[in-house]
């Protein structure tokens, strides 16, 4: 599998999406997709979101995978009504229906479009669809890489719990939560989890962007309460969509930062450029003729590696990352 795994990526785009090393070790495998939520009219989709999950289930078939890891907008543009909304079955179930994905676990949050409906009902959807996991707003996950004593740790946020829900059609801010004691009991609660975590991978997950170079640009009340833990606590990466397009930037304490919201929608504006520093953007991807990608990661007891994928099978970028120090 290991030594499929780099032949296939090396065989995409030579010299650039290559592994130097075959692995040998075990390890922990998942697509991370942001902005896949298809349409409110019929068919419930868009054919980038079909291309999108067609590249993902032969990517899967290939490489194998653990789970899939939802980065919220699951429902454009106004999220479901209740558990039985028609949405799941054909914005979801028949989409992502390739025999490759059927049995996968996809662990979910929520974005801006899902909270204008029911995120209640998404919760509940758990119980209704065996590999849709949506325990609560917020959550962690906790994983072992097989043969090893290497852990991995995923918060998953709501972050618009925490910042509100943002106006897409104008400054693209978030405008401030509507419930203070509930964001500030999901901060304390994100505190406590980074502060007691001796993980050797440590990833904290949520919808809205910390940085970003595209057309709603970093998210400012997540720079004011989050970014300043991520540093303390010394996180492996920050995953995240919102924007409709692909980036990776990576700060100066080596924090990564992996934005995959190119399930549904391209978007190809840099027009926050300027307010991000200097060289923390290492890629970007948001032309509409690309027709969408998703990020694949695997992560071993040495090192964390994220490759793009667009929908027609091409590596765009690949980067490394390597387990916390204490």
């Amino acid at each position: 599998m290991d030594i499929l795994l780099l032949f296939f990526f090396s065989c995409l785009l030579p010299g650039i999406c290559t592994y130097t090393i075959p692995h040998e070790e075990p390890s922990l495998r998942f697509v991370a997709l942001g902005d896949w939520g298809g349409l409110p009219l019929p068919p419930f989709t868009t054919r980038q979101q079909e291309l999108v999950a067609e590249e993902i289930s032969k990517t899967v078939a290939k490489l194998g995978a653990d789970f899939i890891l939802s980065l919220g907008d699951n429902f454009y543009y106004d999220g479901v009504t209740d558990e039985s909304d028609p949405r799941f079955k054909f914005t979801f179930e028949s989409v992502y229906s390739a025999e490759s994905l059927v049995k996968l676990p996809w662990y979910i949050l929520a974005g801006n479009h899902d909270h204008k409906g029911n995120v209640s009902a998404q919760i509940a959807y758990t119980n209704v669809s065996t590999r849709w996991n949506y325990p609560d707003y917020y959550y962690d996950l906790a994983f072992t890489i097989p043969g090893s004593n290497v852990t991995v740790r995923i918060l998953m946020l709501d972050t618009v719990q925490l910042c509100g829900i943002s106006d897409d059609f104008h400054d693209g801010q978030p405008r401030g939560p509507n419930n203070l004691r509930m964001a500030g009991t999901q901060l304390e609660w994100l505190s406590e989890k980074l502060q007691s975590s001796k993980d050797d991978y440590l990833l904290v997950a949520g919808h809205y962007p910390v940085w970003s170079v595209a057309e709603h640009g970093p998210t400012h009340c997540l720079l004011h309460t989050l970014e300043p833990l991520l540093k303390k606590y010394g996180v492996t990466a920050y995953l995240c969509g919102h924007e409709h397009n692909m980036q990776y930037l990576q700060d100066d304490q080596g924090i990564g930062y992996l934005l995959s919201g190119a399930g549904n929608f391209m978007e190809n504006s840099r027009i926050h450029e300027d307010d991000v520093p200097t060289d923390y953007l290492k890629f970007f991807q948001g032309d509409p003729d690309t027709m969408g990608a998703f990020a694949y990661i695997e992560i071993t007891p040495k090192e964390m590696t994220i490759t793009y994928v667009q929908s027609n099978g091409k590596c765009l970028f690949q980067t490394t990352l390597y387990p916390r120090t204490f």
